[in-house]
């Protein structure tokens, strides 16, 4: 999930549903993790409540494991005050 919302209250609120959820986060706004579809879609209806869809976005990207085993990572992809040699691990 990746998420871009402007008031801050707002966005503590949706990073705790997503570490709620299950999902690891990787970046300041960027959370990735395995979800069953209903979770995703709790998840989504939760954090649609807490936007202003007027101003905000959020995007869920579904993935299996053969195409996220795919993923190309360049640079600085994980802040890594944020994410543990640990947490990577179950990704990679």
């Amino acid at each position: 999930m990746v998420y871009d919302v402007s008031a801050t209250p707002k966005r503590t609120k949706i990073a705790k549903a997503c570490k709620e959820a299950g999902l690891y986060r990787v970046q300041k706004s960027v959370f990735l993790g395995s979800l069953e579809r209903n979770q995703m879609d709790a998840l989504a209806l939760q954090c649609k409540e807490l936007m202003t869809l007027e101003k905000d976005s959020l995007y869920m990207f579904p993935m299996c494991d053969e195409d996220f085993k795919k993923v190309t990572l360049l640079g600085q992809a994980f802040d890594k005050d944020l994410v543990s040699d640990e947490v990577l691990a179950k990704f990679f």
